[in-house]
């Protein structure tokens, strides 16, 4: 048997399906969908550790829950995590990884072959952490023994989350404490085959809940209602959820970034949607489409915009490959006219992987405030943006893709259509 595209794999049950060997991503060929979940798991384990060496960290403590579940593939109650720091994960460069679990939830990740053994939390409560001094808080006290036990001597610890109370209280316990954020977010650049084909079942099921979107666009419904068949959809097929409500009508795409809301479409409007999803597996999946509501056809403005968005699209697509310096991108990239300038999408890419991550690749007018200079990699996962959209005017278009970085070139991973009608 081999996990297929339909069937999901929670990181929290992993023996529930069983394994396969994972297919290589070297030649663009094709595009792994089937994955061994233990290799998965271990693959990344892997990588952050061997950052860790090159950084010359003695342990890393995990309160992100991204990181968390990139580093074991743990998950609880994500949601409440990423508000609250009260969860983390002690990862030492040799030793075991130990879970500071929320109490009463240990056995939801104990069967997992990353995590050597779980303790209940020293920060649930954080408002009543430090009452008796610095010296003698126990979140450092027992961090500090940890690396102590498994250090040899090295010093030197990371938080992802660097919150001022936790680094001093590490501190106080003669630890060397950094912000390792940036580290693991350059760790994390290169997926390992395993992710790429969770990134392609994420967006399998983000395609069917577009699919769901576009089926059910008519005048009188609202956004929200199209918003709730999009997130709807995505919770049916393995999905875990939505980072934002990037679904607008009419007037509302135009400039971008407005939220659903009950506002009701009318004949004769675009209708824009930007994915941005937490899918199956964890993994994201973030494309954008641009939809026309019937009856009749698009104005000739319309048409034009959109097709301004597609040739964007695929114009800077065009021009990514392994080796290929972001510079060069913001240079080369399809010129935006002058009147749409002024609205024009933050970044030309930006790096895919558990949620929207490194790089970022501004325009280059934008590039040295936004970017900073590397090359793409084998490996890498990015999404193509395109927003075409003029001041003074109701109308704009949101197009993106998303690919995959081979060793020859690109290939895609969004195949949702673009709209004919809009294409002319």
């Amino acid at each position: 048997m081999s996990i297929v595209e339909t069937q999901p794999l929670t990181d929290n049950e992993p023996d529930s399906i069983p394994v396969v060997p994972s297919a290589p991503v070297a030649n663009g060929d094709s595009i792994p969908t089937a994955f061994d979940p233990k290799q998965l798991r271990a693959g990344r384990l892997a990588r952050l550790r061997t950052m860790m060496r090159e950084q010359g960290y003695a342990a890393v403590i995990l309160f992100d829950p991204y990181n968390q579940r990139y580093a074991t593939g743990s998950r609880n109650m994500f949601g409440y995590f990423l508000r609250n720091s009260t969860r983390y994960i002690y990862v030492p460069l040799e030793g075991p990884v130990i879970l500071f679990e929320y109490p009463g939830s240990a056995h939801v990740s104990m069967g997992l072959e990353t995590i050597d053994e779980s303790r209940t939390s020293q920060v649930v409560w954080s408002a009543v952490n430090q009452r008796d001094g610095l010296s003698s808080d126990p979140f450092g006290v027992e961090i500090a023994e940890l690396v102590a036990e498994h250090g040899r001597g090295n010093r030197k610890v990371g938080l992802d989350r660097c919150a001022l109370n936790l680094a001093r209280s590490l501190e106080a316990q003669d630890l060397e404490v950094f912000d390792c954020m940036q580290d693991i977010l350059h760790c994390r650049r290169i997926k390992t085959p395993e992710e790429i084909a969770c990134l392609a079942q994420s967006m399998a099921g983000s395609e069917a809940a577009v699919a769901r979107v576009e089926a059910a666009i008519r005048p009188g419904i609202t956004e929200n209602e199209l918003f709730a068949e999009l997130y709807g959809e995505v919770i049916r097929q393995g999905g875990e959820f939505i980072e934002t409500r990037l679904l607008n009508s009419g007037p509302r795409t135009n400039p971008w970034f407005n939220e659903a809301s009950d506002r009701v479409i009318r004949p004769g409007e675009l209708v824009a949607l930007d994915t941005d999803t937490i899918g199956i597996h964890g993994y994201y999946s973030d494309f954008s489409r641009t939809f026309h509501v019937g009856p009749g056809k698009p104005t000739g403005y319309q048409k034009s915009l959109y097709r301004m968005a597609y040739e964007q699209v695929h114009h800077n697509m065009d021009l990514l490959g392994p080796g290929v310096e972001y510079r060069e991108i913001a240079e080369k990239a399809w010129k935006i006219p002058e009147r749409f300038l002024n609205r024009r999408y933050p970044s030309i890419i930006h790096g895919v992987g558990m949620h929207g991550e490194t790089p970022l690749v501004a325009h280059h007018m934008d590039f040295d405030r936004f970017s900073k200079d590397g090359v793409l990699e084998p490996g890498m996962v990015v999404s193509v943006e395109s927003y075409i959209g003029e001041e003074g005017q109701q109308d704009g278009v949101k197009l993106e893709e998303e690919v995959v970085i081979t060793e020859t070139g690109y290939q895609k991973l969004s195949r949702y259509p673009f709209s004919e009608a809009l294409l002319g």
